[in-house]
């Protein structure tokens, strides 16, 4: 019994641990069609965030290249491609870091902040803050 109300204890407290970070894996929603476009894996690596694209939900696209990209990821294939990278907590938000939009090759200057459990605002921009676009990804159970 005691092992029970242990086992049942720590799983609400990795649950809550959880849901209140970004680390997992997000939705992301198209801009101008509203549907989902693919999967975006969050992961932590020296205390910086990092996502990598782990599922291409648009049919047909599922082995699309980054040809806008350039340097090194040039002709990447968008599936496994690191879009996030050195995001770091500042307070409520997650920040520090840049994106890269895979459909034009551009790389922003980003910061994430969670909205709920299962919301996670994205924004990407450049110079100041006030001059980007802010995505709302879905957390995937």
């Amino acid at each position: 019994m005691k092992k029970s109300i242990l086992f049942g204890l720590f799983f609400m407290l990795t649950s809550l641990m959880y849901a209140q970070s970004p680390i997992g894996t997000w939705k992301t929603i198209d801009d101008e069609t509203k549907q989902a476009k693919s999967y975006v894996e969050i992961f932590e690596k020296d205390g910086k965030l990092y996502g990598k694209v782990s599922k291409i939900l648009t049919k047909g696209k599922e082995n699309a290249k980054c040809t806008e990209c350039t340097g090194a990821l040039k002709s990447k294939p968008i599936l496994g491609l690191q879009i996030l990278s050195g995001l770091k907590k500042e307070g409520k938000e997650w920040s520090g870091g840049k994106i890269i939009d895979p459909t034009n090759g551009k790389e922003y200057k980003a910061k994430m902040t969670l909205n709920g459990v299962d919301k996670l605002d994205v924004r990407g921009y450049i110079g100041i803050s006030l001059m980007g676009r802010t995505q709302t990804w879905q957390r995937v159970k």
